[in-house]
């Protein structure tokens, strides 16, 4: 069966458009795809799973993607996702700048492109992403320069905002940036949420309450699903022993990191890893 391949001509409003945005409020579950352009996903709200390449990356408000053309992905597990698709074209930017710093391209790995925002990056990115989406949808010469200006500030904006998923480089987060970092690079050992409370005389129930109206998942299951995604690639990629897979993923018992799993996913670790032999 043919993978599907999304075109240009089917999303921007003219050809001398250079960018555009489709929004999906919400994103349905959606087969793995390619595109000729290239896109940044960002996550509003909700979760859900998004293979990327063969890699899941499971997702809340704040994530960041660079999305290349002809990367290959689509989303699973959806509940109440939703998604600032902005589309762009390289080749049609007259604007002159470093795009290369501010949109890792072809050359970089795919760890390069997947990013966290702040919680004052999501709030200053909302209004210029407004405004892109009413110009891009104008054909006039000073809409579609005035369009790529706009995609040049978001760009600026992310590069400001963005931050590795699992480092500290992010110096003055808000406290739900700094819980989303100790998740991440909890993975692959144990966190403790009265250790963190302790350590930001944070209240459990007031910052455990705070979390899930942000990603509408509870702290421990945000967590569990970060392993899981940890795990379902290490399966794809790597021939350790399951036991070693279960143990650099944070679940300390193989027999209970395999229930989990099998609950999840519908079948047992050997089994998912034997789909991708």
């Amino acid at each position: 069966m043919s993978q599907l391949k999304l075109h240009t001509s089917d999303f921007f409003f003219t050809d001398n458009h250079a960018v555009t945005v489709e929004d999906r409020l919400p994103q349905p579950i959606f087969p793995i795809h390619t595109h000729d352009f290239y896109e940044l996903v960002i996550v509003l709200r909700g979760n859900g799973l998004h293979i990327v390449n063969d890699v899941p990356y499971y997702i809340t408000c704040g994530d960041l993607f660079y999305i290349n053309a002809n990367d290959r992905h689509g989303y699973e597990s959806v509940d109440s996702l939703e998604l600032n698709n902005i589309l762009y074209c390289p080749d049609r930017l007259n604007l002159l700048s470093d795009w290369p710093s501010l949109l890792p391209g072809d050359e970089s790995h795919q760890d390069q492109r997947y990013w966290r925002l702040s919680v004052q990056g999501m709030s200053e990115i909302r209004p210029v992403i407004d405004t892109l989406t009413k110009e891009c949808m104008k054909s006039d010469r000073l809409s579609v320069q005035l369009s790529e200006s706009l995609f040049l500030q978001l760009s600026l904006l992310l590069k400001r905002y963005r931050h590795p998923p699992n480092s500290y480089q992010l110096a003055d987060g808000q406290l739900l940036d700094l819980l989303m970092l100790a998740l991440h690079s909890g993975i692959s050992k144990s966190f403790r949420m009265e250790d963190f409370c302790q350590q930001h005389s944070l209240s459990p129930r007031s910052i455990q309450a705070l979390f899930k109206q942000h990603t509408g998942v509870s702290v421990s299951h945000y967590l569990r699903q970060l392993r899981l995604c940890k795990a379902m690639a290490m399966l794809r990629q790597k021939t350790s022993h399951i036991s070693e897979i279960s143990s650099e993923c944070g679940f300390e018992d193989s027999n209970y990191f395999s229930a989990v799993f099998s609950r999840a996913t519908g079948v047992s670790p050997s089994e998912y890893r034997q789909r991708f032999r």
